[in-house]
């Protein structure tokens, strides 16, 4: 019996944490937004010293794209 009305109570509480969500953007329309400082680099570094799986890739991803970088600036100066 409960295991039929573990959908729509399911149902329910996606609904009310998108009401909530919803209802917190834009209530004083004055007041200034405040926007994301950091670039996605920044947060991939971030990421990469967390203890989560799959952090150590991206510190990788992030090391192999520096060194990427790094050899197409090498070749601009070549030429």
């Amino acid at each position: 019996m409960i295991l039929r009305r573990l959908p729509g109570v399911f149902l329910g509480a996606v609904i009310v944490i998108c009401s909530i969500a919803g209802c917190g953007a834009g209530e004083n329309p004055g007041e200034e937004t405040h926007t994301d400082t950091l670039t996605r680099r920044q947060k991939d570094s971030i990421l990469s010293t967390l203890p989560v799986p799959g952090a150590g890739a991206v510190g990788k991803a992030l090391d192999a794209a520096d060194a990427a970088r790094a050899r197409a600036e090498q070749h601009d100066t070549i030429g």
